[in-house]
Order: C-alpha cells, then structure tokens, then sequence
C-alpha cells in the first residue's frame, strides 16, 4: 500500500457518487427511531421511481441534530442541500417524492441556522457525511495520508514536537497536555510499550466520544496508530463501554478492513513500522475511566485505582510505558498531521487550544453534539446554539463536566468555555457534557442525583469515597425531605472538603464539585429547606 494506491481507492470510491445523495443518519440517536427501515425504505422507494442510477442513498454517522432525529440531509446537483427532520419509515416515499419536485408536510430543518454555522468541525468533520462502515469513504476523505505522511517524510520526535506545537491537551477532562504525555512515553526505556484509547464514556447526558466511534472509526485508529510510531509502541487497545454496541461493531469492522488492506498490521505502507489494535469491552463500570482503572480492566484484574507514581507513562499496562488518551484526543492527531499545528494553535485562546466537541442536553431548544472553538460563551453556545430554554423559561444554569462537574449560573454565562475559566467557576471542562437547567429546576435535587451516581459507582477501594458519599447522599437526603439542621448543611460542606482532598482517584476527588458549586451560587435554596432555628430552653429559677 502506497500513495497511489490511496489515491485509486479513492477515485473508485468517488466513481460510485451520483447527482443526488440522501444522507440518512445511521448513529445510535437515529437507529433507535428506526432509521435503518427508514433507510431501507428510502432503498425501495428510489429504485421504485426509477432514480437508483441518479439517487445515492448513504448510511453516515451522526450529524449533531440530535433531538430532531431521524434525520436525512439530500444533497442535490447544483450543490445545494436540503435536512429533513423527525423522519419516519412511512416517509420515505414523500421524501424520494420531493426529489422528484413533489410537495409535502414533511418536517424541512436549516443546516444554515446557528446550530450549524456557529461550529467549527474539526474532529467531527467527517460525521454525517461518510459512510462509517467503509473504509473507501474514509480513504476518499483524505483518510490515512497523514499517517503515509508521518512514516515516510517525519520522524517520531518530529511528530511528538508538531503535537506539542499545537497546544493540544487531553480531551478526557483532566486537560493534560498531550506532547508532554507523548514525549515521557517516548523516552521512556524498555523495547514493548502500548498505546490506550479511553473509550469509557460514563458521564450522564454525554455521548461524544460515542459519536466519534460510531460515525468516523478509522479516524480514531489512524490517530492512534500516529501515537504509536511517535512514542516506539506495536500494540494499542481501544477499552469501549459495553453499552456501546454500534461503536464496538464499527471499530471491529475498521480494523479488519485497515488490516485487509495492509494500513493496520505488519510493515505498514512497506515501512518498518508495525501496528495492531485489539478492542476490549468494559462492563460499564464509571471508575474505568480512570486510568490506572481502565488498564487493571484490561490486564483482566477487577476495575480499581492505584496509586501513583507510578504513572502509566513509565509503568502502565503489565508494568510497561503507556500512552493513555480519551477518544477525542486522538481524533484531533490527523487533522494537526494534514493541517499543521500553526493552523490548529491558531483557534482556540492561549492556553486553550483547538475545538471542543460538547453534547449539548437538558432544558434547550436545539439539543445534540456540537463542536466549537475554545473561548465560545456559554452564552454563546445556549442561547445562539441551543436556542434557548423552551417554553418561555430562563436558563439558570448549565452544568459542565458530568458527575465530576459544577453548575454554573446564569449571571456568569458568558464564562469563556476553556480549562482555566470553568475551573475558576468550580466546575471542569471534562469529557464534553454540558447540561442546561431551566428556571425550573431544583439545584438540591440536582447535586442529590450526582451524588447518587457517584455513591453507586464508587468502587470501594478507599474509604473516604466509598464511605463519604454515602454519608454525603444521605445529608442530601435530609435537607430535600426538609429534616435537616443548619448544623447539617455544615456537615455536608465538611464532608466535601474531607472527600475531595482525601480520596484516591479522581472520581470521590471530584464527586463533591456538583454539591459545593451548587452551595457556592444557590446556598439560598439549601437554606430555604432547613428546620427554623430552635429557640434555647428557658432557664430554670429553681436551683438544686
């Protein structure tokens, strides 16, 4: 395999096209509105009216649209394109019908309107537009030249200094800088290494990386097999929440299509450089997100955290030196590959660089993945993006960074979404969940549900989390059941305090951030559920 082989996949790739393409969404969101019948449907309906050598009906990823699924985007010959919105099977005749310059009531959406034009795609530039499961799709869309690139014009250090020129930090929630992890992976002695892919996504309302894996797979393992060369490793693991099943499906099929084709394997692109990635399925516990965690799941021990040092850089996967990266960092490896890292430093703000891929849930119009520069508002991103609160409400505030995350208030909307300004807040950037709250919205009862996620996912291991958030819960219980005391509530902030700074991992170090964000903008609301001060007993004037 080499570049003129590329390049004649993906001129016989383009020969398939025809005038017109339905784009029908075949992500989880669509699939489990029946967009596959859907799909099938539109299939018989185009043959039916004589279209099939003029009319390509495509299986693609996820569009972002997400709440106004199932979707299909017609693109048609002048270039123009056309959404349609809340699609059923039954539709597909009106829909092949409106091709054929038929009128009808189907819902027509505006892939001008903000929720589209305010992104910046850059991971997700594929989403919605390939078909997932072909490798041709990918190869036509620019796929794998950035690891030709690599292999045959640079050299690792080149790669690991061109990622560390970018400003790329870890997309998983802590925001380490990804060229540094890189290059103390790199210099890191001893002839096996192995390079992680973090696929455990276990925050409530957040579906990024699912996305990601779902409508562009190859995407993932070409950035990691970029990682690879970079750092001096031979075998990478894709660790994949079990909940995901059409992400686990995909990426299986990527990779045997890579290997089939020689991308993936022994000697790639005829160079001395080897590559082989095996998926492994977690069993949906939320602390394998945690590093340490996810490799005791894959070495086959049960999912726990240990201490570090050391850290998986120099002692990682059966005590080897490991790369550890979450879904989204690696996507964004090709495109600082082609691009070059002045272009990709170049969005963003100082020490937030590139796009963030959010998705986007809760009390708002337009809910669904987004992905935007760093420094974008809140503001920005609920009301222009998200359109709003429905109904005529007002949002009070938008909860960042899942369980681990704060919730930050309306009077501070328009925060500059990076690392250093959310984390002034209380809150994280994290994963990419970003939850709206109307004015509707009881903040007790929303630091009781991440309390309760968090107490139920501890694993056990160290006392002040496995113990703290139950105690913690309980308290919670307390004041919205309104027996609880103003001695109480002090209770509460003590054990925040006490879990955070005492707990081994991150998940009980960063359990009480939804409860002490909540405390820090909405303590009103607290204090409004506690028992009145008791008057002090009378005292006696009988002496004994």
């Amino acid at each position: 395999m080499q570049l003129e082989d590329l390049n004649a996949l993906a001129e016989k790739e383009r020969a398939t096209r025809k005038g017109t393409c339905l784009r029908t969404c075949m992500s989880a969101g669509c699939l489990s509105s029946r967009s596959d019948q859907l799909k099938k449907n539109l299939d018989t309906a185009v043959t039916a009216a004589g279209l099939a050598d003029q009319v390509e009906v495509r299986r693609v990823g996820c569009m972002g649209f997400c709440g106004q699924g199932p979707l299909v985007a017609v693109d048609k010959p002048d270039g123009s394109s056309q959404l349609f919105e809340h699609l059923t099977p039954d539709d597909a005749g009106k829909l092949v019908g409106e091709i054929q310059g038929q009128t009808s009531d189907l819902a027509s959406g505006d892939e001008k309107g903000p929720f589209f034009t305010r992104q910046t795609r850059v991971v997700r530039a594929n989403g919605g537009v390939i078909d997932p499961e072909r490798i041709e799709a990918y190869i036509e869309a620019g796929g794998y030249r950035a690891l030709l690139q690599v292999l045959t014009e640079s050299t690792p250090a080149g790669v690991v200094e061109e990622i560390t020129k970018s400003g790329l930090r870890g997309r998983g929630g802590a925001g380490y800088p990804t060229g540094l992890k890189w290059a103390t992976v790199a210099r890191a002695a001893g002839p096996k290494k192995y390079v992680v892919c973090n696929g455990d996504e276990g925050d409530p309302g957040a579906f990024m990386d699912r996305s990601i894996l779902e409508s562009d797979p190859h995407l993932v393992l070409e950035g990691m097999a970029i990682a690879a060369f970079a750092t001096g490793a031979d075998q990478g693991f894709l660790y994949v929440r079990a909940e995901y099943p059409l992400a686990i499906t995909r990426l299986n099929l990527a990779i045997k299509q890579a290997k089939a084709i020689g991308i993936l394997g022994a000697n790639i692109f005829e160079t001395p450089f080897s590559f082989n990635v095996e998926v492994r399925i977690g069993a949906g516990a939320f602390v394998c997100g945690e590093e340490t965690a996810l490799m005791a799941s894959i070495e086959g021990k049960r999912g726990q955290p240990r201490p570090r040092p050391p850290f998986p850089a120099e002692s990682g996967l059966w005590g080897k030196p490991t790369l550890l990266n979450n879904v989204e960092t690696f996507a964004n490896i090709v495109p600082i590959i082609l691009r070059g890292a002045e272009w990709y430093a170049s969005i963003g703000t100082a020490k937030s660089k590139g796009t963030k891929v959010f998705a986007l849930t809760g009390k708002v119009k337009n809910n669904g993945l987004i992905e935007v520069p760093m420094g974008i508002t809140l503001r920005e991103i609920v009301q222009e993006l998200g359109g709003g609160a429905p109904d005529g409400h007002e949002i009070k505030a938008v909860q960042t960074g899942g369980p681990s995350g704060g919730c930050i208030p309306q009077q501070h909307l328009d925060t500059p979404v990076d690392y250093d300004s959310l984390g002034q807040l209380g809150s994280i950037m994290g994963s990419g969940g970003m939850v709206v709250m109307d004015d509707t919205t009881n903040m007790v009862e929303i630091a009781r549900f991440y309390m309760e996620f968090c107490r139920d996912e501890s694993c056990g291991k160290c006392i002040p989390c496995r113990a703290g958030t139950v105690q913690m819960h309980q308290l919670l219980n307390k004041i919205i059941e309104r027996r609880a005391t103003k001695a109480d509530l002090e209770q509460l902030e003590e054990l925040c305090e006490m879990v955070k700074n005492t707990s081994l991992c991150g998940l009980g170090q960063t359990a009480p951030n939804p409860v002490l964000s909540t405390l820090r903008f909405f303590r009103h609301e607290y204090e409004a559920l506690l028992q009145p001060e008791s008057a002090p007993p009378a005292h006696s004037s009988n002496h004994t």
